[in-house]
């Protein structure tokens, strides 16, 4: 089985503080929060927040993830720190503020490289509208393009990768889906830009995770995949496989088909209900050693591969769930 590294959200170490931490008051220090991820068995990486989890240090901070033995996968842009994101960041009508918006991601690029780290990932949530009438389209579409390409010009050796959502927390995202989201890679026209694939966003695009993910490496690449799932109403964020674990498995199929070799990240919230936030990443890290080995299965399998050809679809379901559920029907 191919390895992989595993990565997660940093956030979800924060559930159950009384659990880990006890008489914390206020909210666990990122230090305590990534102590807490290194008890995952089978944990290689973190994602970290720029700015919420970065001080002025962020050699000192990966020195200390390293001490705890994980790595540091990627950094996510977060634009919290000005009220007036709100209204936009790359797009927003203020040339001030965009300004902000454009020089906080170049820090947050530098500081990726300080702490050793090559991919930053920006999902530009802000980045929209709500109501009819608000905003000119072409004028947002082409901030966005702009904002983009000079902060993917900023550090060409660092791979910016474009996480798309179709909303939240603007009504309308302008990188709501696959297509649109490699439309603006196109435009952009610079060669370290990417995508990363949310399972649970591109599902609520009432898109195909497969498929999307096939689209991304025909027209660019795949940078990153966040695994979760969901109702395809909202970001549930639920555990791997918790709904649609066909969909799990043959999006897992198509990205080591397609070549990726990055880290597979969870992008879960048991901080939401107060789950176990260790035990919650060791049953996603299982389950998706798991959907790996039925992956390699059905590679081997002749039976699939010519049920695909035919595009048959009765027979390439006899065949995955087979290899699932067992060969004996009883």
């Amino acid at each position: 089985m191919t390895s992989h590294r595993f990565a997660t959200r940093l956030n979800s170490f924060a559930s159950r503080p009384e659990a880990e931490w006890a008489g914390l008051t206020g909210k666990p220090s990122v230090l305590q929060m990534a102590a807490r991820a290194a008890k995952v068995e089978g944990l290689t990486d973190l994602d970290l927040n720029f700015p919420d989890h970065i001080g002025e240090n962020p050699r000192e901070i990966a020195r200390r993830l390293g001490d705890l033995g994980l790595s540091i996968n990627a950094f996510a842009m977060r634009y919290y720190s000005n009220p007036a994101f709100k209204l936009g960041a790359f797009t927003n009508p203020d040339p001030a503020v965009r300004r902000e918006a454009i020089d906080l991601t170049k820090a947050g690029i530098n500081a990726t490289r300080e702490a050793g780290a090559g991919l930053m990932t920006l999902w530009l949530g802000q980045d929209g509208f709500d109501y009819a009438f608000q905003a000119d389209y072409a004028t947002l579409w082409q901030h966005e393009i702009d904002g983009i390409r000079e902060v993917a010009s900023h550090d060409p050796d660092c791979a910016i990768s474009l996480e798309y959502k179709p909303n939240e927390p603007r009504s309308y995202s302008l990188m709501p889906d696959a297509a649109t989201t490699l439309l603006a890679i196109r435009e952009a026209g610079l060669p370290n830009l990417g995508v990363t694939l949310d399972f649970a966003h591109v599902l609520y695009a009432d898109e195909q995770p497969a498929f999307a993910a096939a689209l991304v490496a025909r027209h660019s690449r795949l940078l990153g995949v966040h695994l979760n799932d969901g109702y395809a109403k909202r970001d549930d964020g639920l555990m791997v496989g918790a709904v649609h674990t066909l969909q799990t498995i043959e999006l897992l199929r198509q990205i080591r088909r397609d070549g990726y070799a990055g880290a597979i990240y969870f992008d879960t919230f048991p901080d939401m209900t107060g789950l176990d936030p260790v035990r919650e990443c060791e049953v996603n890290i299982m389950t998706v050693k798991r959907m790996l080995r039925v992956v390699e299965r059905l590679e081997r399998d002749n039976r699939l591969a010519a049920a695909l050809d035919g595009q048959d679809a009765v027979a390439s379901q006899a065949v995955v769930q087979e290899i699932l559920l067992g060969a004996n029907a009883g």
